[in-house]
């Protein structure tokens, strides 16, 4: 028959087309997030996840656990667990050694006669610690005038050489009597890191001048020494996870 013969009603025919799925259009920061291996010889591209229920697509499969049922762990995650955990404890029975500087005296703040001393000297070493950079120290001097100066003079050599710096001014707080004032100066001794050997000593006495006039506080005239020594280090509680991750 013609095609004018054939029933306006009937359906039009189509070609019945099957389409492939395709991604997600990316953003264009994705786009240059997805770079090639920068390994020689390596073409591969970054692999992406996509999810099939992100897609609009059905899932595989549907576990459902009830309640009580463990889930079935596979047998080279548990191996890899079990790894990491003999890493872990034999972690703890690492020792670590680290040098700094230990004074080899009471520190004057602890001593009874801190205050007799001071009355007596005008000038006092408060107290001193010591870090990997350094000494720090607090010295207490009586205010005799305004203008004043405290400094420290130290030795690496056994007083072969000599250095001295300036103690900066801090507070000032009422003696014991309540009726004179003592001015606190602080200071920081730094230390090169090349002097931190085992049996090195850092000896430094405190310098005070006013009025014309200079005070010394050197330890009754042994001068303070600090040496340096070998001390163990425990690994904090906090850092055994990232040594783990390290080995």
């Amino acid at each position: 028959p013609s095609d004018k013969q054939i029933s306006s009603c009937d359906p039009a025919l189509r070609p019945i087309i099957r389409r492939r799925a395709r991604s997600l259009p990316t953003s264009p920061e994705r786009k240059r997030a997805a770079v090639r291996c920068q390994v020689p010889g390596c073409l591969s591209r970054m692999n992406r996840v996509r999810f099939a229920d992100a897609l609009g697509l059905e899932l595989t499969e549907v576990k459902v656990f009830q309640s009580g049922e463990d889930p079935s762990i596979p047998l080279h995650v548990l191996s890899r667990l079990s790894i990491n955990s003999d890493l872990w404890y034999s972690s703890l029975d690492l020792e670590f050694t680290m040098q700094c500087l230990v004074p080899d005296f009471q520190q004057p703040a602890d001593c009874m006669d801190f205050s007799s001393r001071l009355q007596t000297q005008q000038v006092c070493l408060e107290r001193v610690t010591s870090s990997d950079l350094g000494l720090s120290g607090t010295i207490h001097v009586r205010n005799i005038a305004f203008e004043k100066r405290v400094s420290v003079r130290y030795t690496f050599n056994q007083w072969k050489s000599l250095h001295e710096l300036s103690a900066q001014w801090h507070s000032s707080i009422p003696e014991k009597n309540g009726q004179d004032q003592v001015d606190v100066f602080t200071f920081f001794l730094p230390v090169p890191p090349f002097l931190l050997q085992v049996c090195s000593v850092v000896q430094f006495a405190a310098r005070y001048q006013v009025n014309g006039r200079e005070y010394w506080d050197n330890n009754r005239g042994k001068n303070y020494s600090l040496t340096c020594r070998t001390h163990p280090l425990k690994m904090p509680r906090e850092c055994e996870e990232s040594w783990i991750h390290f080995i």
